[in-house]
């Protein structure tokens, strides 16, 4: 058992420090506990490590280096590093590459070559021709954690625009380059959070949204000229909560402004300027309680929304007479809820949810169904991108375990080929993917996706991993997962659970799992737990749970509302003390969705399920992982560093069931294509051991699973 609370507090913090730095798992760093108390909405809240929040401090420091110490003592003796790092990286060091973007004849893309640790920039000059390097970011840092990405790239295909991105930082830095000759132009837009940079069709300037202090502004640089001489377009009295996205159309004939009120907003505004004719930005629509996502194509644009359409339709304004009593629908409201829309070939591809499956349908510009892309196993279609004048346009298609391939799509013939596939080895027909349903506590019906080998026996004892999201219109769809099949392979069983607040059933399922009735995701959640064990794939001493960001809120309410019902949680970059959440970093994007504890009406049903404000003392959690980094400027890492330390003080048995953290200096919020392959080979090794450790499965697998033939 961990030592009393009264004896930790007397022992001197350099001891815990020291304890764990010697590599023996002794028992969690102690940690200072504060008798820090404030009235929130007339009620007594207490904070005892609200130091932690203070991310700089010499006393954080040394708290997260004795963490990491502590953490790295616990798991560096588990078995099976060897057999894991291996298996990944046949997974993980493949070639991987982006959907193209075709300019002039030229085709721009990202590809991670499978001996490479990053993405690198490339360009074709014709469909058939050699990858050309235009930018690696390969020698931009010693441990690779620089990495780039295309944010344009010009109508002629003679000049990009591409990020710069420090760690996993959402603020990067802007630079510009010469296709011919890869030349660098001496033009750079500063280290900032952008939401939109689009080149001119003349290239003579550029235009961006960059968040401010005072929230988000859009800018026209003139390139060769003075940033800080840029001239402010738009945004004046837009507070930080709001997010507006600037684009240019295929011609470069209009700039296309969305404000969102808000991440997932229940409102955003859309605004547009004719450049070719010399106009002013005039609003499309700023005065509707509703989603707009708009689409220009032409001399028209598209508008996707859930205006009196809960499942989604699509509108077409003209722009050249864009009132609203001149709009017309081209797609109605159908039964299933529209995801999004893309304009290429003279063609609307509109991919809609049909009981979780995507399915794109195409659509001329009047609305008549022009067909579909389909494919007949359980699988997702979607990233639809073209050019509203070509004929010409890419998708991909993916499942849990058939790994993502790129199609080149003829519109005119409905021809498809390979652009580009990822070839994993992966034998995706010695695994089946079922779609179940159960009733959650209201008795609403959830669906759930199951990722396991075939003939998988219902004995109980299958170790199961469960994960979902839950919020911000973010549907859970069949999408390749290497944690998938590297868990399947193990014998396991992959579930992810479509829980209310993503927008698999269209905006009603979104509102049932936001503000005040929040708790209606965890309810789902929890369900999906019981059934399984219910159902005997799992029992509760074989079941984890794991989620990030708004996932990581999801899995730390979970495992304080039923610590009973699972054996692991690994928590990454979360969301964890709902009362003060709002106050750091971009947070104020997500008060539409979660509300706000300053808000007398809001603050109830916050505290009511906030993850760090519901530990007890003494209580038996599961064994926890919590994953964070100084780089994640999304979400603010004091979160996971309080939660750690409130646990470490107030629950069970550390030796058998520990509470870690993993402290990456250098990660970010997002952790995928642009993370180094080594890194992301040495993070999952670390959570799939601490896993493997607390649901007793083997270290190693008697065999990899190799690609059938």
């Amino acid at each position: 058992m961990r030592p009393s609370r009264v004896f930790r507090m007397l022992v001197p913090a350099v001891l815990g420090i020291a304890a764990a730095a010697s590599g023996i798992a002794a028992g969690p760093p102690a940690t200072r506990k504060d008798d820090v108390k404030e009235i929130v909405q007339g009620v007594e809240i207490a904070d005892p490590y609200r130091w932690l929040e203070d991310q700089k401090s010499p006393e954080t420091r040394a708290w997260i280096d004795a963490q990491n110490a502590y953490t790295q003592s616990v798991l560096s003796g588990l078995p099976g590093k060897e057999a894991l790092e291996k298996r990944l990286g046949e997974l993980l060091r493949v070639d991987v590459t982006t959907t193209p973007t075709e300019r002039n004849g030229r085709y721009f893309f990202s590809r991670r070559r499978a001996d490479k640790d990053l993405p690198i920039l490339y360009v074709r000059q014709g469909l058939d021709s050699p990858d050309e390097v235009l930018i690696d970011p390969l020698p931009l840092s010693p441990d690779h954690t620089t990495s780039v990405n295309f944010l344009d790239v010009s109508q002629d295909g003679s000049e990009v625009a591409y990020a710069v991105r420090l760690g996993g930082e959402d603020e990067v830095t802007v630079r510009f380059l010469l296709v011919d000759g890869h030349r660098e132009l001496p033009d750079t837009l500063p280290h900032a959070r952008y939401s939109g940079v689009a080149l001119t069709a003349d290239k003579s300037a550029v235009y961006y949204s960059k968040q401010t202090p005072d929230g988000p502004r859009v800018y026209r640089h003139r390139m060769g000229t003075d940033v800080g001489a840029d001239e402010k377009l738009f945004g004046d009295g837009y507070g930080p909560e709001k997010i507006i996205g600037v684009r240019l159309s295929d011609e470069g004939e209009y700039l296309q402004l969305v404000v969102s009120h808000g991440s997932a907003a229940v409102q955003t505004e859309v605004y547009f300027q004719d450049l070719a004719g010399g106009g002013a930005i005039t609003p499309v629509v700023n005065d509707v309680a509703a989603r707009f996502a708009p689409t220009i194509a032409g001399d028209r644009m598209f508008l996707q929304t859930n205006w009196e359409a809960q499942n989604g339709r699509v509108l077409a304004v003209d722009l050249k007479s864009p009132a609203r009593a001149n709009w017309k629908e081209v797609v109605p409201e159908g039964k299933f809820a529209i995801q999004d829309i893309a304009a290429a070939g003279d063609r609307l591809f509109v991919r809609s949810l049909e009981n979780v499956i995507p399915k794109v349908r195409i659509y001329d510009a009047t609305g008549q169904a022009r067909g579909e892309i389909a494919f007949p196993e359980i699988g997702n279609v979607g990233n639809v991108s073209g050019e509203w004048g070509k004929s010409e346009a890419f998708f991909t298609y993916q499942s849990f375990v058939v790994p993502p391939t790129i199609y080149r799509y003829d519109v005119r013939t409905g021809k498809r080929t390979v652009w580009a596939k990822q070839e994993v080895p992966v034998a995706s027909d010695r695994f089946t993917v079922e779609q179940v349903r159960y009733a959650s506590k209201d008795g609403t019906e959830i669906p759930m996706f199951l990722v396991h080998r075939k003939n998988l026996p219902r004995d109980g004892k299958n170790p199961t991993l469960l994960t979902g999201y839950g919020g911000f219109t973010l549907s859970q769809t069949p999408a390749f997962s290497f944690r998938a099949a590297l868990w399947a392979e193990r014998g396991g069983v992959y579930a992810i659970a479509n829980l209310r607040g993503g927008s698999e059933f269209g905006e009603a399922w979104h509102l049932a799992g936001m503000l005040d009735r929040k708790q209606n995701v965890f309810d789902d959640f929890i369900g999906a737990a019981e059934w399984l064990v219910a159902k005997k794939y799992t029992s509760k001493q074989r079941l984890a749970i794991t989620g990030g960001s708004n996932g990581g809120l999801l899995v730390g309410a979970a495992l304080t509302q039923r610590p009973d019902l699972f054996s692991a949680v690994v928590c990454s970059y979360p969301l964890l003390d709902m009362v003060r959440y709002h106050k750091f970093l971009v947070a104020s994007y997500w008060v539409p969705e979660y509300g706000s504890a300053d808000n007398p009406s809001q603050f109830p049903s916050l505290y009511a399920y906030s993850p760090y404000h519901h530990v007890k003392a003494g209580a038996d959690y599961p064994a926890v992982l919590f994953i964070t980094g100084d780089s994640d400027t999304r979400v603010a890492p004091l979160h996971a560093r309080k939660m750690t330390a409130l646990l470490q003080a107030d629950s069970g048995d550390e030796a058998k069931r520990p509470i870690l953290l993993y402290y990456d200096t250098k990660a970010g919020h997002s952790r995928g294509f642009n993370t180094p392959v080594a890194k992301q080979i040495e993070d999952t090794t670390l959570e799939m051991r601490f896993l493997f450790w607390q649901l007793g499965m083997a270290p190693a697998a008697a065999q990899p699973v190799k690609k059938a033939a």
